[in-house]
């Protein structure tokens, strides 16, 4: 299946029930292109941690004006810290965004390459949450996914022009190729929300 395809099944299987999680990075500008191009009411949310890069914020506002939609807030907000964070505080961000959803779409790739993603496929089952998760572009290269920015003169995070290839919160991403630059130095891979 493209990954057009899996979008397009995944709004005919669930319509409005579906959720996109936006992190505001090169492959959420894509996904977030598909999907409005299919669904009549795209629902599309992202997990403000309170300590976003002022260029996310503004990448955001962009999102909003290229693509008119409204996304969909959800705090992670709390006495700050990175164990917070990146654990329960994000994943209950995102189970408040996922309430009373079927199903959920991410931009992961196979190309990432954390264990998380190695295994992932098209259509996959979030056991934790007993919600479908679509991640259409699990076998998209940064080539493609750049290719289909440039085709389509979407939008996209300005910090990719910095050498950060993965984007987080300003305390612990820094430039790096693949996802090195993100909690640099230390073994953390993953923030938890794709972690079942």
């Amino acid at each position: 299946m493209t990954a057009e395809d899996v979008v397009r099944q995944a709004v005919e299987r669930h319509g409005s029930s579906l959720v996109l999680l936006c992190s505001f990075q090169k492959t959420s500008s894509v996904l977030v292109d598909m999907l409005v191009r299919v669904a009549d009411e795209p629902r599309v949310a992202t997990i403000d941690t309170g300590v976003l890069f002022p260029e996310t914020l503004e990448t955001w506002r962009r999102f909003e004006e290229h693509f008119g939609i409204t996304i969909e807030v959800h705090d992670a907000i709390g006495p700050w810290t990175e164990a917070n964070c990146c654990a329960d505080a994000k994943v209950e961000a995102l189970d408040s965004a996922l309430a009373g959803a079927e199903a959920w779409m991410s931009g992961i790739r196979r190309h990432d390459g954390t264990d998380a993603r190695r295994d992932a496929a098209h259509i996959d089952r979030d056991e934790r949450r007993g919600l479908v998760k679509y991640n259409p572009l699990i076998d998209w290269t940064d080539k493609d996914v750049w290719s289909r920015i440039s085709e389509r003169g979407l939008p996209y995070h300005p910090l990719h022009d910095d050498g950060y290839d993965s984007i987080g919160c300003m305390s612990c991403t820094m430039p790096g190729r693949g996802r090195s630059g993100r909690w640099a130095g230390s073994d953390k891979q993953e923030c938890g929300l794709h972690v079942v």
